[in-house]
């Protein structure tokens, strides 16, 4: 057993980020090596672009569950590269309506068999490996877990009732 593998949660951070870090560096490199300019990171943004003619900063904040700020620097990464626009919304002032450019339309158009392929790949991966079958709902009931409780809280309750020794008196 590995380290990571004996410390359980005490580095669930740590595995789940180098799991994530590896997944998207071979997502990366799939790109690469079909001669595609386009970062993973990048993906949810173009997939609710592929789905809705345009959508707001805030929307899509909302959507991809990142604060408004990740959000609004992502857009201005992907207007810099001229896949995206934004207009001012005619019937509100405050938002701003994000777009795919031609450019990033054209771009969709090449990704978008990638990740078709990204999941026939993934599905063959699964198949030869039944307990990774599990990891999908296995995060999604963490993640519902972390939305209903507070880790901190948890710990901080642990610290000061159950782990401090008794005082005599």
């Amino acid at each position: 057993m590995n380290l990571y593998q004996s410390l359980g949660y005490l580095v669930m951070g740590s595995r789940l980020r180098r799991l994530s870090e590896s997944f998207l560096s071979e997502i990366n490199r799939a790109y690469q090596n079909e001669g595609i300019d386009f970062d993973a990171s990048w993906f949810p943004v173009f997939y609710l672009l592929s789905k809705n003619d345009a959508l707001s900063i805030k929307e899509l904040s909302e959507q991809t569950e990142v604060s408004h700020p990740a959000a609004s620097q992502l857009i201005t990464n992907l207007k810099n590269k001229n896949l995206v626009t934004s207009a001012t919304c005619a019937d509100d002032g405050r938002r701003q309506l994000v777009t795919l450019t031609d450019k990033g339309r054209e771009l969709l158009g090449q990704i978008m068999p990638v990740w078709d392929a990204i999941l026939a790949a993934m599905d063959d991966l699964i198949t030869d490996n039944p307990a990774c079958d599990y990891l999908l709902p296995a995060v999604g009931a963490m993640e519902k877990v972390f939305k209903q409780n507070s880790l901190a809280e948890k710990i901080g309750n642990k610290l000061s009732v159950e782990l401090k020794p008794a005082v005599n008196e």
